[in-house]
């Protein structure tokens, strides 16, 4: 087993780092919100009292940051990890962020002589507790293997995207896919309910017929139908529709940079704007369907 940093303990990285000391992985971790370093403490970790503690005796180091900003501070910062991190350290980052980041923290990172990957995850919330994410990573297919039993043991899948940058591309182009689907799969249950069609009804057929798609049958955005999902919950996030919102606006910024044509992502990006906007940043993605009710 592996001894193991990890920064970042927030509604994904907690049980993550939980799902790697279960697994048998020593670890020492930090959160700026010491509450959340002192949980896992409880639980088995050790404490770092500042971000480059992690590097300790650390063969590996795994973080889960809120955007570009954090990784490009946390890793190339003064005193970062890429400064106090032993040679050849493997570094992880699970964080959702711009590609050009990545790709830049990644070459600073080889240019000081340590291992590194871009590993961004799908699942949201319930993939991290049950340690069934899908990791989609990005680095030298050497790096990515020698990452993949710690990934392993937070998620089913690890499929490795290309070199630097690429698993943050698969991300913002899978979630742009959700986001629009989505959208689709409530304008089409809003329809429904104005044309007096039962709920379940729908989705009997839709879920049998073209329309059937991983918003309809695994994240339903009515109650009923999939009873696992958070509208059956008072759209209790599993995956807000702030960070739905952080994941579309990553994909207009690539689209713009790359002269890619994406109407729809773009489109998507301003009703979860709007959304947000609307007291619905703490919401599930999927109660969208409350504004796309009242809009209509």
């Amino acid at each position: 087993m592996a001894r193991i940093g990890f920064i970042g303990l927030g509604n994904m990285g907690a049980p993550m780092a939980r799902n790697l000391m279960r697994a048998g992985h020593e670890l020492r971790v930090f959160d700026v919100f010491l509450d959340r370093t002192g949980r896992l403490v409880a639980e088995g970790a050790t404490a770092a009292e500042t971000p480059a503690g992690v590097t300790e005796g650390a063969e590996a180091i795994v973080t889960m940051l809120p955007a570009g900003r954090e990784v490009r501070a946390v890793y190339g910062g003064q005193g970062g990890l890429i400064e106090t991190a032993a040679p050849g350290t493997l570094l992880i980052d699970c964080s959702t962020i711009d590609v050009a980041t990545a790709r830049e923290v990644a070459a600073l990172a080889h240019e000081g002589g340590l291992a590194m990957i871009d590993a961004p995850v799908s699942g949201g919330v319930g993939g991290a507790e049950a340690a069934t994410l899908t990791f989609m990573v990005g680095g030298p297919e050497a790096e990515v293997e020698r990452a993949r039993p710690i990934l392993a043991a937070m998620g089913k899948a690890v499929i490795r995207a290309g070199e630097a940058g690429a698993g943050q591309a698969a991300k913002i182009c899978n979630n742009m896919i959700l986001g629009v689907s989505m959208i689709a799969v409530c304008e089409a249950f809003a329809l429904a309910e104005k044309l007096g069609l039962d709920h379940q009804a729908l989705f009997d057929i839709a879920s049998k017929s073209s329309g059937q798609c991983w918003s309809l049958t695994s994240y339903c955005p009515v109650p009923g139908p999939v009873p696992a999902s958070p509208a059956n919950r008072d759209y209790a996030p599993g995956f807000t529709a702030q960070m739905m919102l952080k994941d579309l606006d990553l994909a207009q910024e690539a689209a713009r940079s790359s002269g890619a044509e994406t109407e729809l992502g773009r489109h998507a990006a301003e009703l979860y704007r709007r959304f947000v906007e609307c007291n619905g940043s703490g919401t599930d993605f999927s109660g969208i369907i409350r504004m796309i009710r009242g809009r209509a």
